[in-house]
């Protein structure tokens, strides 16, 4: 038995590093029955990837360009949904905007990474690039512990 149905990354406003890490674990991650989504913290209106951010992504065969911001909500938790934020930050708002969070983890300590992953929001094409590599590499670690959890279930 599966151990997640669901798997949200959750940045500030879902415009950059979270469908970010979306589109990179989509093309890692090979139990494709887990739904994978990102969703921000503040979304005042749907928006569009941020043009850096697609603009990296197609530079390593991937896009976003379908991809509109969407606010996460209370009903995104759940017993079956992983949330995992870009930063700790984050996670810590998330914690305590949201009173039945749960499953919530930052992407750098899941993976166990020694850094964490930092919003380029403002930077050059150049600080969007260095954001995905930070980013692929915590999210293959991410697809390796998720297909090993799976696999002991």
């Amino acid at each position: 038995m599966k151990h997640y149905d669901k798997l949200i990354f959750v940045s500030e406003s879902d415009t950059a590093t979270g469908p970010m890490a979306e589109a990179i674990l989509q093309r890692e991650f090979l139990l494709e029955d887990i739904l994978i989504v990102s969703k921000g913290l503040v979304v005042l209106f749907p928006e569009p990837v941020n043009p850096k951010a697609e603009a990296v992504l197609v530079s390593h065969s991937l896009t976003m360009k379908d991809h509109i911001s969407d606010q996460l909500t209370d009903d995104d938790f759940d017993d079956r949904t992983l949330i995992l934020t870009i930063d700790s930050q984050q996670k810590d708002r998330l914690l305590k905007d949201y009173s039945g969070a749960k499953n919530v983890f930052a992407l750098s300590s899941y993976v166990q990474a020694e850094e964490e992953v930092h919003d380029p929001y403002g930077g050059s094409l150049a600080d969007y690039n260095h954001c995905f590599e930070m980013l692929n590499m915590q999210v293959l670690r991410l697809a390796s512990i998720l297909s090993a959890e799976e696999m002991t279930r």
